[in-house]
């Protein structure tokens, strides 16, 4: 023991380290002033208190939009995108700026403060698991502004996002009866979101002035424009009974129909909450009814200066599309075909690029993740196409339902949409609906009111208003879970654990400030000077070519390349490259003749058997290229190999694409 602490004492005294353990560290950390802070709010429900940690939500406002990180990429203004084709002009949409919501709502304050900035307040709340067992959830609420491009938002470590409550999670057992647990457990949700979102009634109305990382001053209006949540979220936000549409009047038995009434009557629905006081509770509840909401006292969103909750519950791919109507799809596709055919069809596809082979199929799949339905659209078209329907009926009305569902899926995640390509996911949409009819005749569905099936029909409004829907995509804030709640409450001793957990956050987020001040000390000019200057996204993301840090095979004999890669002129290849390396300026003829005298000193080869074609921006894996021979298992089992096609542009031609054109001999070149 003495001998440890001697060499954490030297190790002190060589570093020259202000701090002798984890102790010390952390109350230097604790120490340093942080903003925002933690508050904790106790209060009172049926009897059972609820502990409810929460920050100053004006405050999160501040450290995102100060934040001297994002000062060259901040928006302040909206902008309206057009590209012109030919004769026609087509609207563009693809950051929030550039949608109407911030137009709209940029003439509404324009017209009592000149010259204001609007702060687009984008929030997002979902419960979940914190523990394999015990069942110990977590309710984490988060932030993050329409300023910041969508680019920065889907990288955690660059931190747009901000922590700013723990929701309580009780369940409220010993209230016996069920709708009244319902009620109270929306009250409770509802008192705590007013208890957070109050500081934007003020704000909102009549702005205040805050400093952009570029130190620049603004009088801002910080204003709720989005809410991203789940279908339970989004019902509980907005006061609608389950099974209906939480944007619209359609009820639950008109949900099937292919029509989109508009969103529901705010003013009608404040008019009847604000007789709370007014009337008996049996008139009052049977007003709301009326009006098309449950009966909440107060709403957190009545009050909230330039929001329309309706409007704000912005489309959700991953449990909408992904979670939800995919999977309808998948399990009326196994209801008519057989089992055994699309598990033995999964396992016969070839390998191919960015798609899963399904080994042991899909029919027997339990739990699946959005991740994994998204592989399965990759080969779902290919499963049905040439199977036969029971009775020897025409498939191609079914093929047609499942194709443009796909299609619907697919334009739906476009970075950029334009007016041409919503008039597309409309097409897609209503080509659905004309052939859902199969589904009923061959008796597997009676209807088809499904809250998510109809949700559809609100995305192409959704996308006018507030872009893209990666601006509000859900799998942003599933992402953010594993830090602001797994890994927290794993860092406590699970006893009065939200204490814990906030101030091991409070910690990380002091370390990851101090991070910064000291990389703009090291270096002042990584605080790039301001720039409003906004770049169109790109349809093709800008790709990069990622090599493994080292080679798959150390030394292969160019023999081996030979016979089993399939490199047969390798060794002239490798000759002709060491020539143009060594005598650029030559001609393709004495190139030819320069190589034949080259002598190769080595008879081994380093072999890489991948590479990866990585975004610029994102550093996601966009496509990969495998060369892999035929090889045994461990158990000695044949594996066929893999030789990927890869075409390869030569010279600086601007032209891209790939044409064939016709050769003296009738044949078709590719170019």
């Amino acid at each position: 023991m003495f001998h440890s602490h001697l060499i954490a004492s030297q190790v002190q005294e060589h570093l020259g380290l202000s701090y002798k353990n984890a102790q010390q560290l952390s109350e230097i950390t604790d120490s340093l002033p942080t903003q925002p802070q933690w508050k904790r709010d106790e209060f009172h429900v049926a009897g059972e208190a609820f502990e409810l940690y929460h920050r100053n939500i004006i405050e999160c406002v501040r450290a995102l939009y100060g934040d001297p990180k994002f000062a060259n990429q901040m928006v302040f203004a909206p902008e309206r995108h057009f590209s012109k084709k030919g004769q026609n002009t087509f609207r563009i949409y693809h950051e929030m700026h550039t949608g109407q919501w911030w137009w709209e709502t940029q003439d509404a304050v324009e017209k009592n403060t000149p010259g204001a900035t609007i702060i687009p307040i984008i929030l997002s709340s979902d419960k979940t698991q914190i523990t394999l067992f015990r069942n110990k959830a977590a309710y984490p609420v988060y932030m993050t502004i329409g300023n910041i491009p969508k680019s920065i938002w889907r990288k955690p470590s660059q931190h747009a996002y901000i922590l700013v409550a723990y929701l309580p999670t009780s369940q409220l057992q010993h209230i016996t009866n069920k709708a009244a647990r319902r009620r109270t457990l929306a009250n409770v949700f509802h008192a705590c979101m007013g208890r957070i979102t109050e500081p934007l009634k003020v704000a909102g109305a009549s702005g205040l002035n805050m400093v952009s990382g570029d130190g620049t001053v603004h009088h801002t209006h910080p204003i709720l424009a989005t809410f991203v949540g789940d279908y339970p979220e989004q019902a509980l936000v907005t006061g609608t009974k389950t099974g209906d549409c939480p944007k619209c009047p359609v009820t639950h038995e008109e949900l099937g129909d292919n029509m989109n009434p508009g969103l529901k009557d705010l003013a009608k629905i404040l008019d009847a909450l604000a007789t709370f006081d007014e009337q008996s509770p049996a008139d009052w509840n049977k007003q709301c009814k009326d009006a098309g909401i449950k009966p909440i006292p107060k709403p957190f969103w009545v009050g909230l200066p330039y929001t329309h909750i309706f409007r704000s519950i912005s489309s959700d791919v991953l449990h909408q599309l992904y979670q939800g109507i995919i999977k309808h799809i998948l399990s009326w596709v196994k209801s008519v075909f057989s089992t055994t055919e699309i598990d033995a069809r999964c396992r016969r596809f070839p390998p191919n690029h960015h798609i899963r082979i399904f080994m042991q199929g899909i029919t027997m799949l339990s739990r699946i993740s959005g991740k994994e339905h998204n592989k399965i659209c990759h080969i779902l078209l290919g499963l049905i196409i040439g199977m036969h329907l029971p009775g020897n009926r025409s498939p191609y009305q079914l093929v047609c339902a499942v194709r443009s569902i796909l299609d619907f899926l697919y334009l739906a995640q476009y970075p950029v949409h334009t007016t041409k390509t919503l008039e597309l996911m409309k097409d897609a949409l209503d080509c659905f609906h004309d052939n859902k009819v199969i589904f009923v005749d061959l008796g597997i569905r009676s209807n088809f009111n499904i809250p998510k099936l109809h949700a559809l029909l609100h995305y192409s409004e959704s996308i006018r208003l507030f872009g893209t829907t990666d601006n509000y995509n859900t799998e942003y804030t599933e992402r953010l879970h594993i830090d602001f709640a797994k890994d927290a409450y794993a860092a406590t001793n699970h006893k009065d654990e939200y204490v814990q957990m906030t101030r091991w956050l409070e910690r990380k987020e002091k370390m990851h400030q101090f991070q910064n001040f000291i990389a703009w000390r090291t270096d002042p000019r990584s605080l790039a000077s301001f720039g409003n200057e906004q770049k169109l996204p790109q349809l093709l993301p800008e790709r990069e070519l990622k090599m493994p840090k080292h080679p798959t095979q150390r030394a292969v004999s160019i023999e081996t390349l030979i016979t089993q890669y399939g490199a047969t002129y390798f060794r002239e290849a490798l000759a002709r490259f060491v020539a143009i390396t060594l005598h650029p300026e030559l001609s393709a003829n004495q190139i030819e003749q320069r190589a034949t005298g080259i002598f190769l000193p080595t008879s081994t080869v380093p072999v890489f058997h991948t590479l990866k074609f990585i975004d610029a921006q994102s550093g996601a894996t966009l496509d990969a290229a495998h060369a892999k021979p035929a090889r045994k298992d461990r158990w000695q089992r044949p594996i066929p190999g893999r030789f990927d096609t890869v075409l390869v542009k030569v010279g600086q031609q601007s032209e891209t694409r790939v044409k064939g054109e016709t050769s003296s001999t009738g044949q078709k070149a590719i170019k």
